[in-house]
């Protein structure tokens, strides 16, 4: 059967790993919900960045920066997907270099909040409640 365009990935999830607990090999959070593989790659990206910017300090080196974000930050891992699906994967490997030699020059790269598929509808709830 073939899936539909529009239609995620079945078993897409974003695992959450802490990178300050070497023991923890499992995700420490796992997200789904995600409407498709862009969404999920971007989430995990923009989480990613976010975790970065949580381990920079001033003046610190793109070398300084990484080695913090090793011993203290988060990594997104786009997973669940079946190999057809492998090489459209978002990885955190690809981008760490440029993460970390420079923060980014808008906020926006560091907003996984507004595609956190667990905070979709919230908005459309609170709107419910204020019309009684």
């Amino acid at each position: 059967m073939t899936e539909h365009p529009l239609t995620p990935p079945e078993g897409l999830e974003v695992r959450i790993r802490d990178l300050s607990d070497p023991d923890a090999a499992e995700a420490t959070e796992v997200v789904r919900g995600f409407l498709s593989l862009a969404h999920a790659n971007e989430f995990a990206k923009r989480y990613v960045r976010d975790s970065v910017e949580r381990c920079r300090v001033p003046r610190a080196t793109a070398a300084e920066v990484t080695a913090a974000w090793f011993a203290f930050g988060e990594d997104a891992v786009v997973a669940g997907l079946s190999e057809d699906h492998q090489g459209e994967v978002w990885q955190s490997a690809n981008d760490l270099p440029s993460f970390a030699a420079a923060p980014p020059r808008d906020r926006e790269a560091l907003n996984w909040r507004m595609l956190d598929p667990r905070r979709m509808g919230e908005d459309e709830d609170d709107d419910e409640g204020e019309e009684e």
